[in-house]
């Protein structure tokens, strides 16, 4: 997390608000791809899971999947959203 406000500093080059603005927009991005990384390896397990065990699964199996999907997706936006705001509240500077 520390990496953050190094990189945000060397592009800000000393510029208050600047800084700012770039913490929140390194948090933002890479949140964005460890949930689409996170995201996809979730939707990769599902699929697999349904895959070996089609046979042994109800017939409204494919009704609940959704579901499944749905909260497994959530659980990880509320686990991704929660470390972007502790990154940014521990780099973000409020005085000069």
């Amino acid at each position: 997390m520390e990496r953050i406000g190094i990189a945000a500093s060397k592009i800000a080059k000393g510029n208050f608000y600047l800084y700012n603005f770039f913490v929140v927009l390194i948090s933002f991005l890479f949140s964005i791809f460890i949930f689409l990384v996170g995201g996809s390896a979730v939707l990769i397990a599902l699929i697999l899971l349904g895959y070996f065990f089609k046979g042994s699964m109800s017939a409204n199996f494919e009704k609940e999947w959704i579901s499944v999907m749905l909260i497994c997706m959530i659980a990880l936006a509320i686990s991704v959203g929660l470390f972007c705001l502790v990154a940014i509240a521990r780099n973000i500077k409020f005085n000069k």
